[in-house]
């Protein structure tokens, strides 16, 4: 049997990449923002960060670059795309990759973390699972995060069409837009463009075939989770103290949860004499 190379495992997840784009026009700036809010949420140079769902790897790595101190544990239960970031990052520091399901029971237990995670992030996928599925993985996620510790959705939150009709229809039309100005000949290459062109891969074949027998209910599941009160229920649920909202461009927006318990606070700078001017700042370099 074929085996696929390193080299050829990029250019399939640059493609993933590439048509994911085409769906998520804001696609690079939203993983901008949730490294941002990991890099200045945990407030310390080495957190351990569970990627929900993770695909391949695309947000897993992107962290580790602006952040290599870090441990990410990239969980999924894709096996395709789960080898296309084992064969892509074989030895990258701080990366492993989990096969489990976050609907099953236990999915935390099986990942044998050695503490508790500081945060835990997630890109465009925790929508599929069903309403009672999220409410359980959110609450199990709850029993390895720390007190403090971060939760950073950011999926597709569309607007309730029964209670704001108006606003649903505008974050529509708004996406649409983008995508027009993003790729006025069309997308580059669509989603199931791309999976026609894998099932074309000989040595992906058997990646494949275990992909078909076990998420065959994984792909159109008929509740889709995408509607904030569905999150913002679960994760109250689940003893997040803090929920809300840190970015938003249409319909995309960051959800941010903290775990509850003593939130993880830098200490108090100390107190100055009178009249003394306070210290600014500095600003951050651009990136």
């Amino acid at each position: 049997m074929p085996v696929l190379d390193r080299g050829a495992a990029l250019d399939w997840i640059a493609r993933w990449d590439i048509q994911q784009l085409g769906y998520l026009p804001d696609r690079e700036e939203r993983f901008t923002a949730l490294i941002d809010a990991v890099e200045d949420g945990t407030g310390i140079p080495g957190p351990l960060v569970l990627d929900l769902g993770c695909g391949p790897g695309s947000l897993a790595v992107r962290l580790l670059d602006r952040l290599p101190a870090a441990t990410v544990v990239g969980i999924d239960a894709d096996p395709l795309l789960l080898t296309l970031g084992q064969i892509a990052w074989p030895d990258r520091a701080g990366l492993r990759f989990a096969e489990q399901d976050l609907r099953a029971e236990g999915w935390s237990v099986a990942l044998g973390l050695d503490r508790q995670a500081d945060a835990a992030v997630s890109t465009t996928a925790l929508h599929w699972l069903p309403p009672p599925a999220l409410a359980a993985m959110y609450a199990e996620l709850g029993t390895v995060l720390r007190p403090g510790g971060l939760l950073l959705n950011g999926d597709h939150f569309a607007e309730d069409e029964a209670t704001a009709p108006v606003l649903a229809r505008l974050g529509r039309a708004l996406i649409v837009r983008e995508e027009a100005r993003r790729f006025p000949g069309g997308h580059p290459e669509n989603w199931q463009d791309w999976w026609d062109a894998v099932a074309a891969e000989p040595a992906l074949a058997g990646q494949l075939a275990a992909r078909a027998s076990r998420m065959i209910d994984n792909e159109h599941h008929g509740s889709p989770s995408g509607r904030l009160s569905t999150h913002v229920d679960a994760l109250r649920a689940a003893g997040f103290a803090e929920i809300g909202t840190l970015w938003q461009r249409g319909e995309n927006r960051l959800l941010c949860a903290v775990m509850g318990g003593r939130a993880a606070r830098p200490p108090a700078p100390p107190e100055l004499p009178a009249g003394t001017p306070a210290p600014q700042r500095p600003r951050r370099n651009a990136r």
